[in-house]
């Protein structure tokens, strides 16, 4: 008989974790919490890496549709010092595949396509060790036994307190969320200031980032560091004294940076959670984590990449048939704690480099990767 398998959260991972599975011809649930698929905004642009996102896509046979889908010219990258200066602007060339962007709805949507996604279905807690499997409660009151549960819910994962009392911690970096739309009509000046792809600017202990999404979109992060109640004396739903706050805090900076900031719509804040950098938990049997429920890390570029390689390569593991699937879930942890204890690593000390007392190692940074 074959397992029963259930997936939590229907983000990048976990919808990689099911369409591998469901490619090998074997059932899988995915639980959602959100009522439908445009029941929120779905997020900003990913890269996916060659080896990393990309080979994950491979293996669930969507590697053309997601080149069909990608922006590759959304690899550039320029970098600016605060007065306005051009520091760096890397273009990719016409065959750099490497990292090409794709906007989280058009990944979402494709990973999506037969998939058995049940809507609207909150998890609050899951218990192992029943007679009759591990147990998923539900936020109405309902209870479900499967054979096996991936939690794949994201930084406050109801999976992860089955297996690892950690929870995140934050990390003295927050983000300010802002937009703009149809940049190219409404803002073209703008448009030609982000480019292709993304554009950086770093300060002492402070950075903006604009990154294009499709469609004219484009997203802006100002990042600073800041205890986690900086806001106290800010109404966060009060978008002009947000704008206030933020031109203050950026004062001085180019005036065409500050645009970004003066031109966009409403903001949400978004402060920055880790959990350890080695993050590992008992085994527990029945019950498993991928992406940033298991290793949540600094949004620069590992977080997704991880969390579909990893769900491709759990989801390989138990088609193959394993005698005991239990024995291919505990060899998949043991893999995926050592490669996401690097990239842990890295990406600390990325954010140290990204928002800190000296800009130049930002610069530096970029310099250092690029020459990989």
């Amino acid at each position: 008989m074959r397992q029963r398998i259930a997936v939590v959260g229907g983000g990048p991972g976990g919808l990689t974790f099911a369409r591998v599975l469901h490619r090998h011809g074997h059932p899988v649930t995915v639980l959602e919490r959100d009522p439908h698929p445009a029941a929120r905004p779905p997020g900003g642009t990913l890269d996916l890496q060659r080896g990393l996102g990309q080979a994950a896509l491979e293996k669930a046979g969507l590697l053309p549709e997601f080149r069909a889908l990608s922006r590759p010219e959304g690899q550039a990258m320029r970098i600016l010092d605060p007065d306005g200066t051009v520091l760096r602007d890397w273009r990719p060339g016409p065959k750099e595949l490497a990292n090409p962007e794709i906007d989280r709805g058009h990944l979402r949507d494709l990973l999506l396509g037969p998939l058995d996604v049940r809507w609207g279905r909150g998890v609050t807690r899951v218990a192992p060790g029943g007679r009759d499997g591990v147990l998923v409660h539900f936020a109405d009151g309902r209870r479900e036994p499967f054979d096996l549960v991936v939690g794949a819910d994201g930084a406050w994962s109801r999976v992860r307190p089955a297996l690892s009392p950690a929870t995140p911690r934050y990390t003295g970096v927050t983000a300010v969320e802002t937009s703009l739309d149809d940049v190219d009509t409404r803002h073209p000046d703008l448009a030609r200031l982000v480019g292709d792809g993304s554009l950086a600017v770093y300060g002492v202990h402070r950075a903006l980032v604009a990154q294009r999404n499709s469609g004219g979109h484009v997203k802006v992060y100002a990042q600073f560091r800041a205890p986690l109640d900086w806001h106290a004396d800010l109404d966060l739903a009060d978008a002009e004294a947000v704008r206030a706050h933020l031109l203050a805090l950026f004062d001085g900076w180019a005036p065409p940076v500050l645009d970004l900031l003066r031109r966009g719509s409403a903001f949400v804040h978004r402060p920055l959670h880790v959990l350890p950098v080695s993050h590992t938990w008992p085994h527990v049997p029945g019950v498993t984590l991928l992406g940033d429920a298991a290793h949540l890390m600094p949004p620069l570029g590992a977080g997704a990449n991880l969390a579909m390689l990893e769900g491709a390569e759990l989801a390989e593991a138990l088609a193959a048939g394993p005698a005991d699937p239990d024995d291919a879930v505990r060899a998949f942890e043991e893999r995926m704690w050592a490669r996401a204890g690097r990239w842990a690593r890295m990406t600390a000390d990325g954010l140290e480099r990204l928002v800190s007392a000296d800009p130049g190692a930002a610069v530096a940074l970029f310099d250092r990767v690029q020459a990989r």
